[in-house]
């Protein structure tokens, strides 16, 4: 292509964006100079812009046009006393950000098609003709930097002069609702589609705006009328000429708002607010709710490219979903529920507390609120997606979405739905479920953690996966699968540890692997604290197979030590030498026969509760108030020749038996996990071997 037609193409382009952007004549004259001084770009224009006028002729669609001429005199009213009392909260305290005025005029517009299409299809319409009743029903948006101004033009039902007295003029009486109602009483069923419930959205327009005109001309009439308003407590109605059929709503921005008079602006609110209204919207004349609300569709008909494309554009990722729940229910409330479980691992960003929820709140398509943390438990903050429920009010405020009964009602029903989905997924393909638990684990421990309703836990607990002893390194089982195999014994034990090797050669799980007791072992920090925390589940007791250690006092019995055994007297006499010896660490010393391999065993009251009190909140505390704090009571073995070897030297070298009897305590204690660093035990594992040597 010649330098020539490219830049014939480049004028004439700049001149149409000019034009659309709805720049006057007068603004051209700087172009129209340029291409006077070259003869042959002229000559190219007329080549290019048949064809690129054709073709973004196809993209431009506007209805937006200045026809309306107010004629005759205009007649002035008050708004009632409860709406100037009202209009100042409304216009600057009921929404949290400026620019959702915008949201409720679109809804406004959306309920005033769907009131039309309503009428065109009723059997007894309205008293009135509807001449046009085919013509297409849409939303128009402009936007005029210039003058300051943003309009909104819808073709739905319009509104009489009695109408925009009663419906604009009297806060809070929504002529939504009002419609809603007729229906109801006509017929006993009302369209779901409208959207206003309160009348107080169209209000919002003066928390811009200096002044508000509004043109409507309603359904079967010939007449339109003009309404405008300052917003400070009265406003006039005028007939007007020229008027479109529906209404269209002229603001006059306030000059610290000229922001919403620029078309990105509005393109990004009605991408957060409005995208899936249910009618063309069209900013500009260009199409702007170009996506569709997936959600709404049946499940059965979307693709799994729909899905990844749709997944991308709600949560802002690059990744596809990992897991996609598609739910619809209407009891106990009306929920359309489009849920997406990421593919990718969390972030750090992703697993603090602090981090909001991907969830989107909507009804009836139209956004109440982009990350809503009150939709799921927080610890499904990792779940992005879309809930749209007809039963929640569009202008629900902050503090009525942190307090709502709807809201928590909204969340039990969602929070039980994911966990059945996640027991489904489960059940169909076991091993995908144990990438998506490797992953994302933590999250459901820490719902069980934080959660005071019992049932729920429970059913979050049927997530858990842990391995067993009955099983081979590395298969998973979840509880249920555990209960399955222990029908008499309605207790479930579980043992934490480092890893496999480590578990099976613990002291505690000894006495519990003699009799073949599956035991399931806790390799993860928190899974212990979560079993604590269940306590039980489907009536099976949770219990730490070291708390039952602690318990069984038939272990304590020392009538039948046999013959490799320490004496009765002499345990009672080591016992008490112990006590002394250990002075300021131990609780109590006793004797068990669960041991078998081992000389001895710390136990605690509630082993998983120190742990993580040792991990956690015992940095930089002196040992004898760790020690104090703890009670650790210390079990010895009467059997093992350690022990046999410990009661000998207290007679024969007291200052050996002394060093061997706190390193066999401290060895118990790095052994229960109750000590913070390990290497603290070098110096008097050094002290006890040069003692131990001197006697070579």
């Amino acid at each position: 292509m010649s330098s020539v037609t490219n830049a014939a193409r480049t004028l004439f382009l700049r001149s149409f964006k000019l034009q659309r952007a709805g720049i006057t004549y007068r603004h051209f004259n700087g172009l129209a100079k340029t291409i006077s001084k070259r003869p042959a770009v002229a000559a190219q224009i007329r080549l290019v812009s048949t064809e690129t006028a054709t073709k973004n002729e196809e993209d431009y669609h506007s209805i937006i046009k200045d026809t309306e001429k107010p004629v005759g005199e205009s007649s002035k009213h008050e708004f009632q006393a409860e709406t100037r009392m009202l209009l100042d909260i409304v216009a600057r305290s009921l929404y949290s950000e400026k620019e959702v005025f915008v949201r409720e005029l679109i809804s406004n517009a959306s309920d005033a098609l769907e009131k039309f299409r309503y009428l065109t299809v009723s059997e007894n319409e309205t008293e009135k003709k509807i001449v046009d009743k085919d013509r297409p029903l849409e939303i128009h948006i402009s936007t005029d930097k210039h003058n300051r101004t943003l309009t909104i033009q819808d073709t739905g039902i319009g509104m009489t002069k009695d109408d925009l007295i009663s419906n604009l003029g009297v806060i809070a009486k929504s002529g939504s609702k009002a419609f809603l109602e007729q229906l109801k009483a006509k017929e006993g069923a009302a369209d779901s589609s409208i959207i206003g419930q309160f009348g107080v959205g169209f209000y919002s327009a003066f928390m811009v705006a200096d002044r508000v005109d509004v043109y409507s001309r309603a359904v079967g009439e010939e007449q339109g009328y003009k309404w405008t308003s300052d917003g400070t407590g009265t406003y006039e109605i005028q007939p007007a000429e020229g008027v479109q059929p529906g209404t269209k709503i002229v603001i006059h921005l306030k000059s610290d708002c000229r922001e919403f008079a620029d078309d990105e602006t509005i393109k990004n609110i009605i991408n957060k607010y409005s995208n899936f209204v249910g009618s063309p919207l069209y900013l500009n004349g260009k199409k702007a709710n170009i996506v569709q609300p997936l959600w709404l569709a049946d499940p059965k008909t979307v693709t799994v490219q729909q899905h990844n494309d749709f997944y991308r554009f709600i949560s802002g990722s690059y990744d596809v979903p990992r897991y996609v729940l598609h739910y619809k229910t209407d009891v106990p409330l009306s929920i359309r529920a489009l849920l997406y479980f990421p593919e990718g691992k969390p972030g750090l960003f992703e697993m603090s507390r602090e981090t909001e929820s991907g969830v989107a709140l909507y009804t009836k398509k139209i956004l109440i609120k982009n990350r809503t943390d009150n939709i799921l438990p927080k610890w499904l903050r990792f779940v992005k997606g879309v809930v749209d429920s007809e039963d929640i009010p569009l202008n629900l405020s902050r503090e009525l979405l942190q307090n709502s009964t709807l809201i928590n009602k909204l969340r039990g029903v969602l929070a039980g739905r994911v966990v059945k989905f996640l027991q489904d997924q489960m059940k169909k393909n076991a091993e995908e479920y144990e990438k998506f638990y490797k992953d994302y684990g933590i999250f459901i421990k820490e719902g069980i953690i934080t959660n005071h309703n019992q049932l729920e836990k429970e059913d979050s607990a049927n997530l858990l996966l842990f391995e067993s002893s009955h099983q081979e390194a590395g298969k998973k089982v979840n509880l249920t699968d555990y209960i399955a195999r222990n029908n008499e014994n309605r207790t479930i034990f579980y043992l934490a540890a480092p890893s496999r090797t480590l578990a099976e050669s613990s002291p505690y799980y000894e006495s519990l692997k003699s009799k073949k007791q599956e035991v399931l072992f806790c390799y993860e920090p928190y899974d212990e604290l979560v079993l604590m925390q269940l306590q039980q589940f489907k009536g099976y007791k949770l219990v730490s197979v070291e708390k039952d250690m602690r318990d069984d006092k038939a272990a304590n019995d020392l009538s039948n030590l046999g013959e490799d055994s320490l004496k009765r007297s002499e345990v009672n006499e080591l016992s008490s030498w112990l006590k002394d010896k250990l002075s300021g660490k131990v609780a109590t010393v006793n004797a068990t026969t669960r041991l078998e391999n081992h000389p001895c065993v710390v136990t605690v009251e509630e082993m998983a509760a120190a742990r993580h009190f040792i991990r956690t909140q015992s940095h930089g505390l002196p040992e004898d108030r760790r020690y104090a704090i703890l009670q650790p009571q210390f079990e010895i073995n009467p059997r093992h020749p350690i022990i046999k070897k410990l009661y000998k030297l207290m007679s024969s070298d007291q200052q050996l038996a002394e060093l061997l009897a706190k390193q066999l305590f401290a060895n118990a204690m790095v052994g229960a996990g109750l000590v913070e660093d390990p290497r603290v035990l070098l110096t008097s594992m050094n002290d006890l071997l040069t003692k131990a040597l001197e006697k070579h």
